[in-house]
């Protein structure tokens, strides 16, 4: 084996090392600085943040990568002495810590970018080195009843969580798992027994000890399990294949205190598995390649499609070939399940970062702000997180810097001084996301909003998001280093709309807060799909955005000429008074959130039918785009800031898997048309948003001629 070794190979593999290293520093240094602020102390954290940190300057080391050496060097210096002193970081000492993180980080970006990696700044390992953490006061020590064997291997750390764990209300036990051959061939290991054991409690610590040979312990090992519990003893044993457990005493209780690290240098523990067991990282651009490919798979389909069915129509006999094609679409659908899943990543994990938005917003304003993120277990494509990030970060800056009150205002409305920002997800359907981003502010002023934008004040929430993503339109007199410009909701208007074709909604009380919401679909580019005909064109429409496919009745159906005029004999009442108990609203006026366009605005007309006792607006798909005179037949029913919205089509042909592909050229780029697909015809075949449709026409601008000039 010849040659140098070329340390760029491990350049792509040690980048995304470091960002998921930096990632849990991140979250690890948040932790400790909230634990801080509560008066408690975070020792695990603490742990997993010089561990995180060890991680990086070896790692770094290993490709030369200086600058990030030094910096992690110092920062370990910095805990080390917090070990030495056995005190709580300061916030000081907090802000500086996070100073090199983020100093890290734009090191790494730089390398991934080809960039020179410059120098630690010295300023910065200067603040590092001058940290004062020796006057903190040494805490107590807690006693814990184990053997001296155990208690050889626990460091401070430990010690402190093990005390906190009890101090809350749950157990320490000790649970010994023995490997075997028998348990190897089931399956059973150690890395195993801490994913088992892990759901059922916290794992403190797991010691691996010598003991003699023997028939119980065949390789003379033992891993002891050290955790913190509130399950009952015989699942935790259970869990780890083991006869029972030992209690742990624990004594007194910790005091207020961050625990101290280890002396020595943290070598990896031989009880840590390695971290990504199991897991292949791919390129992202390797996930597209094969999205692309299964793309022409789908279009290959339709082709092949198309050839069965103009064969039987030729009266050839295709029963055996319509088989294969059925065994086809499931092996397609399965495939495609599967690469959609490889480029899923968790919202979890998409909004890692955004508790470090939230303090720099925080500490920008001066208000004190508390956030609180529910992710649950949503997943999305990882092309839709990288889009709907900045959308999530415009509205964050829109919460903390104009909606949550500074704390004299709090305190003067009884409030308490710390304001809560709420972010929450969960998926509403198989295809389909929902997040919301929610303050206990004080709400949105409709009547500021209203005499800034020169318009009549809004009504209705539908109304009032139309004026507040008006591009230049902001509430603040001078613009600040976080908002003020009145570009932040457009941004999100279009992120959510026009780019991942959701939808955005508002809802605002005074004094009570705001809740904006975001529905985007789950993936753009593989998606179902309903097709159907207006006149002889075909289009198709993603399943998402369709809430129902009706039929529709001619003797349900109102027309709309004007208020009392007579048709065929018979005078229709004024819109606006009962007709059959239902109150049909005036043109133009709001009903549950959209706005009706003024009788006969769309070419076509605007009619009104009756579904389940609400009157909805129905609009002629074909009549619209100057496409025939077909008559409408079936009609898809959309929702637009939770109203409905119907479009008549002249027939559904059915639901598919489509590949949309996006019109990237603004000159062809028309509102409610998404993008096109290839049905196996050889033609393109447009792709529909209807919910956007359905918002040009409820705001007054029908007809194909006002969609065009919409456009430009």
């Amino acid at each position: 084996m010849g040659g140098a070794l070329d340390v760029n190979e491990f350049v792509a593999g040690y980048l995304v090392e470091v960002e998921e290293h930096l990632s849990a520093s991140m979250a690890n240094l948040l932790a400790v600085e909230a634990a801080l602020r509560a008066g408690e102390s975070s020792p695990r954290a603490i742990r997993e943040l010089f561990r995180a940190l060890h991680t990086i300057k070896g790692l770094s080391a290993m490709v030369g990568v200086e600058p990030i050496v030094d910096l992690a060097h110092a920062m370990e210096t910095v805990l080390r002495a917090a070990d030495r002193a056995a005190g709580s970081l300061s916030a000081s000492s907090i802000e500086v810590l996070l100073r090199g993180l983020r100093s890290i980080e734009e090191r790494a970006r730089a390398l991934a970018e080809g960039k020179p990696v410059l120098p630690a700044a010295p300023e910065l390992l200067a603040a590092l080195t001058a940290l004062d953490l020796a006057a903190a006061p040494s805490p107590p020590v807690p006693t814990i009843g184990a053997d001296p064997e155990i208690l050889a291997k626990l460091g401070p750390g430990e010690r402190v969580q093990l005390a906190q764990g009890v101090a809350g209300g749950r157990r320490a036990l000790r649970v010994d798992f023995v490997p075997s051959p028998a348990r190897t061939a089931e399956g059973v290991n150690i890395t195993t027994v801490r994913e088992r054991v892990g759901k059922l409690a916290e794992i403190v610590k797991v010691v691996p000890l010598s003991v003699p040979a023997s028939d119980g312990a065949p390789g003379g090992i033992v891993f002891a399990l050290l955790v913190l519990t509130s399950a009952p003893d015989e699942e935790v044993a259970r869990a780890a294949a083991a006869d029972g457990v030992r209690a742990l005493t624990v004594e007194p209780p910790v005091p207020p205190a961050v625990a101290a690290l280890a002396e020595r240098e943290p070598d990896e523990p031989a009880d840590r598995e390695p971290q990504l067991r199991g897991v292949v990282r791919v390129e992202v651009a390797r996930l597209d390649d094969a999205l692309d490919k299964l793309s022409a798979l789908v279009v290959t389909r339709f082709r092949l499609a198309r050839a069965a069915a103009e064969l039987r129509a030729r009266g050839v006999d295709t029963r055996d070939l319509s088989e294969i094609l059925r065994e086809h679409d499931r092996t397609l659908r399965d495939l495609r399940g599967a690469i959609m899943r490889a480029r899923m990543i968790s919202v979890a994990e998409l909004l890692e970062r955004v508790p470090l938005v939230v303090r720099g917003l925080g500490r920008a304003t001066g208000k004190q702000v508390r956030l609180e993120i529910d992710a649950g277990k949503a997943e999305l494509d990882k092309a839709v997180a990288e889009r709907v990030f900045p959308a999530i970060v415009h509205l964050l800056r829109n919460a903390v810097d104009h909606a949550i009150e500074p704390p004299a205002e709090r305190r003067r409305l009884d409030k308490p001084e710390e304001g809560v920002v709420r972010v929450s997800c969960f998926e509403r359907s198989s295809n389909q996301l929902e997040l919301s981003v929610a303050d206990d502010g004080r709400g949105i002023d409709r009547a500021l909003v209203a005499r800034r934008a020169g318009r009549p004040a809004p009504e209705s929430d539908a109304a009032l998001l139309d004026l507040i993503t008006l591009p230049g339109l902001s509430t603040l007199d001078q613009a600040t280093k976080t908002s003020g410009r009145g570009l932040g909701m457009d941004i999100v208007r279009r992120i959510a709309v026009e780019q991942l074709s959701g939808e955005l909604s508002v809802s605002t009380s005074p004094g009570a807060g705001t809740t904006f919401t975001l529905r985007i679909p789950l993936t753009l580019t593989i998606v179902d799909a309903f097709s159907f005909l207006c006149g002889d064109q075909l289009f198709v429409t993603p399943v998402a955005g369709v809430e129902e496919v009706m039929e529709i009745d001619a003797a349900r159906i109102l027309r709309g000429p004007a208020p009392g005029q007579a048709r065929g004999g018979t005078m229709l009442p004024a819109l606006g008074e009962a007709r059959g108990g239902t109150m049909l609203p005036a043109p133009g006026e709001a009903r549950g959130g959209t706005m009706l366009p003024a009788v006969g605005e769309a070419r076509g007309g605007i009619l009104l039918i009756e579904r389940r006792g609400e009157v909805v607006p129905l609009v002629d798909l074909g009549a619209l785009f100057e496409l025939g005179a077909s008559p409408a037949r079936r009609a898809l029913v959309v929702r637009r800031h939770g109203a409905p919205f119907a479009f008549g089509v002249t027939r559904v042909i059915g639901q598919q898997e489509v590949v949309v592909r996006p019109l990237e050229d603004p000159l062809v780029r028309v509102p409610g048309v998404s993008g096109s697909t290839d049905l196996g015809d050889g033609r393109p075949t447009l792709v529909l948003d209807l919910v956007t449709l359905s918002g040009r026409l409820s705001a007054g601008r029908g007809g194909r001629g006002a969609l065009v000039r919409g456009a430009s």
